[in-house]
């Protein structure tokens, strides 16, 4: 569990956001987590992908506790259990199995953590299809030089967020992916959102009777956004002032002589690069 998140891997040094909340930095193979022990789940992940030495492992690991977080203080099996919440990555398991085998293999094993997973509504339908292949997509447009990125993402943490088994589960989950081109920075972010539903006043009733019968709350199907840096800052409370300044979609609308806004997701081929 060592090397962990490298400010340096692009050509422009990036450092890892850290959050106004008190975090455990926990360092993996290729990537880093900041986690946020009161919510037992962590505040954001931050992924070193070196595009040219990706190893494409079958997908084998073992979710684990961290033995450097008290068990208690980590989201484990007994919130996943018999239930429609997939222990989702945070940290996608592809993106640090690079370099040698024995590398490959220890990072892979280290993305299986509770520390980087998060409860996701298990249904697979376009939104959380596009957001599984986000990474992809970005490195195909990144320098053919390097083929690296730098990918941070979490949850976004809401005091209102609604309990189930001794966790608040987060309604949308965010991602920023950064690169350089001709060693200047380019980055694009992305919220995942899955409660669209949650706000209307006829389903609250529907979820307090679900939480009192132990059941997880009824969340909407997901959708992808690819929206401003900004606004991920503005949800996070994280400071990404590099990053927005990075931005390629408000950019990209500024030169339009439009306002940045967000763009909900139905394909790849919409992603502003």
């Amino acid at each position: 569990m060592s090397g962990g998140y490298d400010r340096d891997f692009l050509r422009a040094r990036l450092e890892l956001p850290s959050p106004s909340a008190t975090t455990i930095l926990l360092d993996y193979t290729h990537f880093s987590v900041r986690f946020r022990a009161a919510r037992k789940l962590a505040a954001i992940v931050g992924v070193n992908i070196s595009g040219a030495e990706l190893n494409p492992l079958a997908r084998e690991g073992t979710w684990h506790f961290d033995d450097r977080v008290p068990r208690e203080q980590q989201a484990g099996p007994d919130v996943y259990k018999n239930n429609a919440f997939d222990r989702g990555h945070l940290v996608r398991r592809l993106d640090p199995v690079w370099g040698d085998a024995a590398t490959a293999k220890r990072a892979n094993q280290d993305t299986f953590s509770f520390t980087n997973a998060a409860p996701q509504v298990d249904d697979f339908n376009q939104g959380k299809e596009l957001w599984v292949g986000l990474e992809d997509h970005v490195l195909g447009h990144a320098d053919a030089h390097d083929a690296k990125l730098s990918v941070f993402t979490g949850p976004v943490l809401l005091e209102d967020d609604q309990p189930y088994r001794g966790v608040r589960i987060p309604r949308k989950f965010w991602k920023i992916a950064a690169w350089t081109n001709d060693a200047k920075l380019a980055a694009v972010g992305f919220i995942l959102d899955q409660s669209p539903l949650l706000g209307k006043v006829e389903l609250k009733r529907a979820i307090d009777q679900r939480l009192l019968e132990g059941e997880p709350p009824p969340l909407g199907p997901f959708r992808t956004f690819q929206v401003p840096i900004g606004e991920i800052a503005d949800l996070t409370g994280l400071s990404l002032s590099r990053l927005a300044n990075a931005d390629r979609l408000g950019s990209g609308q500024r030169e339009l002589g439009k306002q940045p806004k967000a763009i909900e997701l139905e394909s790849m081929e919409q992603i502003r690069l």
